[in-house]
C-alpha cells in the first residue's frame, strides 16, 4: 500500500531540504583560513644561520599562539584564524628579497617579517609603500625585529613599517652606560659592516664617545665588506698594532664570529663591545679570552635574574634542545603577541586598521613589558647589557650554545632611559 500524497510531498521536501543543507553544513566545518606571515630571510648563503635562528623563534611563538587558539575574531567559524608562517629566501641579496616579496603578495600574506639586514629593511620599505598606495588591496604591513638603522623609524619612517628592535643609537647609548664607568679605557678601535647599519654604528659611536668619554682615543675607524672576508687575521693584526685596549662593533653573523677568532688567534686581549656577541657561535669561538672582556646589549638575556625569565628561556629549550639552536629573542616573542592583539582589537585582518591597532600595541610575555611608540613606529622597552662569562659562576646560569659560556647581566635600562626623540614626520592614511 502506498503512503498518502501528503506524507510523500513531505518526505521529497525533507529529503531536499537535507540536500541543500549538506554544502553549508560542510562550509561551517571547513577550517577557517589562516593568516599567513611571509618571513623574508637569507635562508642560504654567508648568512643562512640567522635565518634559521630568527625562524625558530617565529615558529615558537606562532605554534604558542595557535596552541591557545589562535587569532579570535569575530564572525569567523570557531571565533579564531591560526597564524601562517612561510619563509622566502632572499640569500641576502636586495633583489632577491624584492622579488620574495612579490612572490609572498602573490601567495596572499598581508604581514612581512625581516630583519637581518637594514639595507634590505630599507629596500622593502619602500617597496612595500609603493605597493600598497598602487595597490590597496594588497596592502602590507611590515614587522622588523632586527634591522636597526635608526633612519628607519627617523627621515625614512613609514606609516607601514613597525621596528620591534632598539635601533643602532639606542643600543650604543646602553653601551656607553658601561663605558663611561671604565676608568682603565683609554684606546678604542672602531670597526664594522659596510652598509647602512654599520656605517650608523660607529658614527653613533664616535659622537657618544666623544660626548661621554672625551678621554678616550679612537686609534682605527674602519669598515669592511659586508659578507665577504673570510679571513679577519688582517684586521686582527691593525687592531693589536693599534694599542687598542677595547673593539666597539655592531658586526652580526659570520663577520662577528670570525672576527673575533681572529683578534683572539692573534692574541688580543682587549674588549669588545658589542650589539650581537652573545650568540651564534661568538662565545665559543672567543673562549676564555672573552671572560670579562666581550659586553654584549640586548632586550634580554637567559641570564636576567628572574623567575619568569627563566621560565621563558626553559620553555624554548625544551622546543629546541639542541645547543645549535639555542637563539632565542623575547623581542620576536613580543611582535607576534603585539601583531596578535592589534588583530584582535581591529577586528579585521586589513592594513589600516591592524596598523593603527599596532600603534597602541602595549604587550607583556615572562614578565617583559614592551609598548610601541605611535609617532614613528620604534618600540619601546627596557634593554639589558651583560658582560661574558663562565657558566656556573655568581650570575651565570645559562651558557650560550653549549659553549660554557653565558652573560652575566650588568646593567638593566628601564624603557623611559632607554628612549630616544625621533625626527620621523609620518604620512599615515
Amino acid at each position: 500500500m502506498s503512503p498518502p500524497f501528503n506524507l510523500r510531498r513531505e518526505a521529497l521536501k525533507f529529503a531536499a531540504l537535507a540536500l541543500c543543507a549538506r554544502p553549508f553544513a560542510a562550509l561551517a566545518q571547513t577550517p577557517p583560513a589562516p593568516i599567513r606571515l611571509a618571513l623574508i630571510e637569507s635562508m642560504s648563503g654567508p648568512f643562512a644561520n640567522t635565518g634559521e635562528a630568527v625562524f625558530r623563534n617565529l615558529l615558537w611563538a606562532v605554534e604558542r599562539v595557535n596552541a591557545r587558539g589562535g587569532v579570535k575574531l569575530s564572525g569567523v567559524p570557531g571565533g579564531a584564524r591560526p597564524l601562517q608562517l612561510d619563509r622566502y629566501d632572499s640569500k641576502g641579496q636586495n633583489e632577491e628579497a624584492l622579488s620574495a616579496l612579490r612572490a609572498a603578495l602573490d601567495d596572499g600574506a598581508r604581514i612581512v617579517l625581516q630583519g637581518n639586514s637594514s639595507a634590505t629593511a630599507a629596500a622593502l620599505i619602500d617597496a612595500i609603500d609603493k605597493n600598497n598606495e598602487r595597490d590597496p588591496s594588497r596592502r602590507a604591513i611590515f614587522l622588523n625585529y632586527a634591522a636597526v638603522d635608526p633612519s628607519l623609524t627617523n627621515e625614512r619612517c613609514s606609516f607601514w613599517h613597525f621596528r620591534f628592535d632598539a635601533h643602532a643609537d639606542m643600543r650604543m647609548a646602553a653601551l656607553m652606560d658601561v663605558v663611561k664607568d671604565d676608568a682603565t679605557l683609554k684606546r678604542v678601535y672602531l670597526i664594522g659592516q659596510d652598509y647602512s647599519f654599520g656605517q650608523a654604528v660607529l658614527r653613533e659611536a664616535r659622537r657618544q664617545l666623544g660626548a661621554q668619554r672625551p678621554d678616550v682615543e679612537i686609534v682605527g675607524d674602519e669598515l669592511h665588506p659586508m659578507g665577504k672576508v673570510k679571513d679577519f687575521a688582517p684586521y686582527a693584526t691593525k687592531i693589536i698594532a693599534s694599542g687598542a685596549q677595547a673593539v666597539v662593533t655592531g658586526n652580526w653573523g659570520n663577520d662577528l664570529t670570525l672576527l673575533v677568532k681572529a683578534a683572539r688567534e692573534a692574541g688580543f686581549n682587549g674588549s669588545f663591545y658589542t650589539f650581537y656577541g652573545n650568540a651564534l657561535g661568538a662565545p665559543a669561538a672567543i673562549g676564555d679570552a672573552g671572560i670579562g672582556r666581550v659586553v654584549a646589549v640586548a632586550d634580554w638575556l637567559p641570564n636576567v635574574q628572574t623567575a619568569q625569565s627563566e621560565a621563558f628561556y626553559r620553555a624554548f629549550r625544551a622546543r629546541f634542545p639542541k645547543p645549535s639552536d639555542d637563539y632565542v629573542h623575547m623581542r620576536l616573542q613580543l611582535m607576534i603577541e603585539a601583531l596578535v592583539q592589534a588583530v584582535e582589537r581591529a577586528g579585521s585582518v586589513e592594513a589600516v586598521p591592524v596598523a593603527r591597532a599596532l600603534e597602541q600595541a602595549d604587550v607583556s610575555l615572562y614578565g617583559q613589558r614592551g609598548r610601541m611608540r605611535a609617532a614613528d613606529h620604534q618600540f619601546q622597552q627596557q634593554l639589558v647589557v651583560g658582560v661574558m662569562d663562565r657558566q656556573g659562576r655568581p650570575g651565570v646560569q645559562f651558557d650560550v650554545e653549549g659553549s660554557g659560556y653565558g652573560f652575566r647581566v650588568v646593567k638593566t635600562i628601564a624603557p623611559e632611559r632607554a628612549e630616544l626623540p625621533t625626527s620621523c614626520k609620518m604620512k599615515k592614511p
